[in-house]
């Protein structure tokens, strides 16, 4: 019998965004999870500075700088290039001469990139006119899943329950940082919002520069940590109550996890209460009622389609602990994958094992190209 080809993934890891670090823990994790014998990987570093590399020195480079040895640089790795050209040969090293040489074809290219440059169509964009399968939402899903205001904006439009909100603008901030302060504390007067207020860049993910607002002397340095990293931020009204979690996985008709639930070792679940203090506790399953675990993975599902998510998604939501009330959250598209991540523990809770949900990622990628072909191009 013939052997089959190996698979060629190209996992994408790092990118210029303030979540590099997690997406180098996560992409370690998804590369030692793939079978040798089925899939041959190739590792494709973006450095902070927006490089892409390549080379036998990526892994060696990416367990360094994950262990604090040394920063994911520029060497000693190949500097490569994603060039828009619609064949399997996209990827492009270039020489130290300048010259550049066509990498071996890649198959499919799994992106393990967290927040901006990378989690919000970007590079789903570059990969489109490269015409090579990869796992995860399209162009469209991808951004509406990183602009929590555009998010919210389709969320509303189709009568998914979301907590109060406002949206405000740096351009605002800089311009008069009184004004901004002033329709926040008159949307408090008014009980459109109530304490305590959370503050969000809106295209940022792990809770980077997501602050809480007890009251009002608060509120000037919440926004001030916010603006560093969006132009635009979203204030949400604080729910007192569970913070549950649930995982989608499919294409056009995706299933819904098992649901997990988050008690923050913080005040609130926030960058380091994830990935520093290990002192957060994950509950799987979620300490919900049958009827409100049902809601929450109804909605959860409802939630991917709007936004028109593909394969891969995490659903967060909030229940209110005096009504009982779900409330959705925000839908990240390319959930952390790292040892602690509730993505991949939600799944096997549900009887997916780590290796098998990447495979499975990986088949529904392929599986969504080949739909794709099937769209016109000419007439």
């Amino acid at each position: 019998m013939e052997q089959q080809a190996k698979i060629r993934v190209g996992v994408v890891f790092g990118g210029r965004s303030a979540e590099h670090e997690v997406s180098l823990e996560s992409a370690r994790n998804v590369i030692a999870a793939l079978d040798p014998a089925r899939f041959t990987v190739v590792p494709i570093g973006i450095s902070k500075a927006g490089r892409w590399l390549i080379g036998p020195q990526a892994m060696p480079r990416l367990q360094a700088a994950i262990s604090g040895v040394a920063d994911f640089g520029d060497e000693p790795m190949v500097a490569a290039s994603l060039g828009a050209v619609y064949d399997g040969h996209a990827l492009v090293q270039l020489a130290a001469s300048g010259q550049q040489q066509s990498a071996p074809a890649l198959d499919v290219i799994f992106p393990v990139l967290h927040g901006p440059f990378g989690e919000d169509g970007t590079v789903q964009g570059l990969l489109e006119l490269a015409g090579l399968p990869y796992v995860g939402s399209g162009v469209l899903g991808s951004a509406l899943g990183m602009d929590k205001v555009a998010m919210k904006a389709v969320f509303k439009a189709e009568g998914l329950p979301l907590v109060p909100y406002k949206v405000f603008y740096r351009v605002d901030w800089d311009k008069d940082l009184r004004d901004v302060l002033y329709w926040t504390l008159r949307a408090v007067e008014r009980g459109d919002l109530c304490y305590p207020l959370f503050v969000k860049p809106a295209n940022m993910g792990s809770s980077i520069g997501v602050s809480k607002a007890r009251g009002e002397g608060d509120l000037q340095g919440c926004f001030s940590e916010a603006f560093k990293y969006d132009r635009k931020v979203v204030v949400e009204q604080g729910v007192v109550g569970q913070e549950v979690e649930c995982a989608v996985l499919g294409n056009d008709t995706p299933a819904a996890s098992v649901v997990g639930e988050v008690i923050p070792g913080n005040e609130f679940y926030d960058y380091n209460a994830k990935y520093v203090d290990d002192n957060s506790a994950l509950l799987i399953p979620a300490r919900l009622s049958e009827t409100q675990a049902a809601e929450v993975q109804r909605l959860a599902v409802r939630a991917f389609h709007a936004l028109d998510c593909a394969g891969m998604a995490r659903v967060d939501f909030f229940v209110a602990k005096e009504t009982g009330k779900v409330y959705l959250n925000e839908v990240n598209t390319i959930p952390g994958f790292t040892s602690i991540s509730m993505y991949p523990k939600l799944w096997q809770a549900s009887g997916l094992n780590y290796s098998q949900l990447v495979e499975r990622l990986i088949t529904l990628a392929l599986e969504r190209h080949g739909d794709k072909q099937r769209n016109l191009t000419d007439r």
